[in-house]
């Protein structure tokens, strides 16, 4: 069975913070996102993707390592994957990905370095993040782009603001976004990540707002503080009660396929091929978990 990867909680950190770069790895985050576009001054810049870069080549974190880094089509975006592409991060995160010449651009850079680099080809992924109603529509194009592309994203805050309307508490405005997004990551076979939430102090709407998104069929969510990952990673991993119904929905499967029987049910209800594999996802998943 391949295995299941987890980016339950993708942890932004400011790339021209040292001592933040340096305990990235401490958190407990799937994933850790070291960002040199909004976190990042623009005298800032230069120094903090060598602060990457350095951070990289010279620690371990017991984690993926993503960069953010700025548009290629703004003044820093090429700097940026010229400094930290020779330091080998497992991905690139593109924002405002709004074509997929963005990401075939982007793949051209990665294999070039790859080749200079000596590294294995298709070793650094990628993921886009949508973030305005151009980039929503071309969402399918975008996920499928490059076979370097692992996961969709959405920027919550940028996309509201280019629909010209607020956030609110009950994230009505970002719905439609958010279905549609699933639907083109699935359609591309990817993963798709939600918005961070900035309210760092209000837990009661994160909390709601991670288990809505999770029902919407997200893998998982991007976060701004460390207190925000272990709420995350328990909403997304398996439940002792959910494992024990998968292990006895597979051992009602098998049994039936031993018996030759047509007819699968457990506990009075009908057990189809769907619900066998929303079991076996079950179990994957907290398998990966346990890892």
């Amino acid at each position: 069975m391949q295995q299941t990867k987890l980016r339950r909680a993708m942890m932004f950190m400011p790339g021209n913070n040292p001592a933040m770069l340096q305990s990235a790895g401490i958190y407990g985050a799937d994933t850790v996102i070291f960002d040199l576009e909004d976190a990042v001054a623009i005298t800032e810049k230069d120094a903090a993707r060598h602060l990457v870069h350095n951070a990289i080549k010279q620690l371990r974190y017991p984690c993926e390592v993503a960069v953010r880094i700025n548009h290629i089509q703004t003044p820093f975006g090429l700097d940026d994957l010229r400094v930290v592409l020779p330091a080998k991060p497992d991905l690139i995160r593109l924002p405002k990905a709004e074509t997929a010449e963005d990401i075939q651009e982007i793949d051209r850079i990665i294999t070039k370095a790859e080749q200079e680099q000596g590294f294995p080809a298709g070793c650094i992924r990628m993921m886009a993040a949508i973030e305005t109603a151009k980039g929503l529509m071309n969402a399918y194009q975008i996920a499928t782009a490059s076979p370097r592309m692992v996961a969709l994203a959405i920027g919550g805050e940028d996309f509201i603001a280019d629909l010209r309307t607020s956030r609110s508490k009950e994230g009505h405005e970002l719905f439609v976004a958010r279905s549609q997004l699933v639907l083109a990551a699935r359609a591309a076979g990817l993963m798709v990540i939600d918005s961070v939430f900035t309210d760092a102090n209000d837990e009661v709407t994160f909390i709601a707002e991670t288990k809505m998104i999770k029902q919407l069929g997200f893998d998982g969510k991007s976060v701004i503080n460390p207190r925000q990952i272990r709420i995350v990673q328990e909403i997304f991993t398996p439940t002792e009660k959910e494992i024990l119904h998968a292990e006895r929905v597979l051992a009602a499967y098998k049994e039936a396929l031993e018996r030759k029987s047509g007819v699968i049910a457990l506990d009075g209800k009908m057990i189809d091929t769907p619900i066998v594999t929303r079991a076996e996802r079950v179990l994957a998943y907290a398998a990966a978990v346990r890892r």
